[in-house]
């Protein structure tokens, strides 16, 4: 975790201890631990939302299109309408 080994958290402890006091120390592990588990839980979620939507992208990415929808490669196009003839009128 973090790359503490257990010296390094022996240390931290002894001196939160000295700072804080005996009193103070294990109130402050409690917060700390709730504030722990919060972040965690939240970090699942966010991790659970993006594969959810990830999956969803790639589902619809492999679906083939229904009938009624063009494909995308393609634009269904619709034939022009002629357009009426005008006599010129001009002098050249």
């Amino acid at each position: 975790m973090f790359g503490i080994g257990m010296p390094e958290l022996l240390v931290i402890l002894v001196v939160a201890l000295v700072v804080l006091g005996p009193k103070r120390l294990p109130e402050l592990a409690r917060t700390l631990g709730k504030a722990m588990a919060e972040f965690r839980r939240s970090t699942t979620e966010i991790m659970d939302e993006l594969q959810t939507a990830q999956l969803d992208d790639a589902r619809a990415k492999r679906r083939p299109p229904s009938p009624t929808q063009a494909p995308d490669s393609t634009v269904a196009a619709t034939p022009a309408e002629p357009q009426p003839q005008t006599p010129r009128t001009g002098g050249a």
